[in-house]
């Protein structure tokens, strides 16, 4: 199946590893051109070049902190520099917490209202411009099953990701006259470093099985009993990023093994 992606570019930020890295690579399995965004510039820069040399695309990184809003403008300078205009935008930077409500701060709430929501706010305002040249473009929130079935130990990663939803909704709706489709992806578990480290802390002092321990975690909340790859997820991506997608707009899907428990 032509998803006629070739020759397209796409920012993706958090894109150095995990579930982003996974997108850059099945995007540039189709042909498109990459600006990664990520906080380690020799992780990044490294990933970028093999990525870019494997498919025969041109894959650039640029280190930024997409957390504050000055690294923001940079990304898209370069953007605009090195590409000149854009097809798609990846919201994918984030990261999970471990709080309760009563003891974090206010630090603690507004560095990932920052992480989560203003840099998908920001990168909008930026890129948008850099769309609208090529005739349209897609934007894709990457969110979590989370911000509609939270998990109690990390009520701030559930709320700043239900107000990334909202978000997108409202960006759908403001963006569909201008040809640019807006929508919000899901996941449940999926398989990343951040979990395999998690895994690995929690179980350092109970005889390190580690992955006793996320089979035990997909048992209780997946029906399909295992985590989901990366890669999994990354082709759902590249489907919504194609033509094929093409009436899709301002949804929210779930790639979660069945993990939500409501209709």
């Amino acid at each position: 199946m032509d998803l006629n992606l070739k020759g397209k570019t796409a920012v993706i930020t958090g894109g150095s590893i995990g579930i982003g890295l996974a997108v850059a690579e099945a995007l540039a399995a189709e042909g498109t051109n990459l600006l990664l965004v990520a906080r380690q510039p020799e992780r990044l820069n490294a990933e970028a070049e093999r990525v870019g040399r494997r498919y025969g695309v041109r894959a650039i990184g640029v280190a930024a902190d997409v957390a504050a809003a000055k690294p923001i403008q940079e990304v898209v300078s370069t953007a605009e520099r090195e590409f000149g205009a854009i097809d798609i935008l990846i919201n994918n930077a984030g990261t999970g917490s471990n709080e309760t409500i009563m003891e974090a701060p206010d630090d603690k709430w507004q560095y990932y209202w920052e992480l989560h929501v203003m840099s998908a706010v920001r990168l909008a305002r930026g890129l948008v411009p850099l769309m609208r040249k090529r005739g349209g473009g897609v934007i894709l929130h990457n969110a979590s099953v989370c911000a509609v079935q939270p998990l109690w130990y990390e009520p701030i990663y559930n709320v700043s990701k239900a107000a990334l939803m909202m978000f997108s909704k409202n960006l759908a709706n403001e963006l569909i006259k201008d040809n640019i489709r807006v929508n919000t992806i899901n996941p449940g578990l999926i398989l990343t470093p951040d979990w395999v480290k998690t895994a690995k802390q929690l179980t350092a002092d109970k005889g390190g099985d580690w992955e006793g321990y996320l089979a035990q975690v997909a048992k209780e909340h997946a029906p399909i009993n295992r985590f989901g790859t990366p890669e999994e997820l990354a082709h759902f991506f590249v489907f919504l990023c194609s033509d094929r997608a093409s009436y899709s707009v301002g949804a929210t899907y779930f790639v979660d093994g069945g993990m939500l428990k409501v209709v």
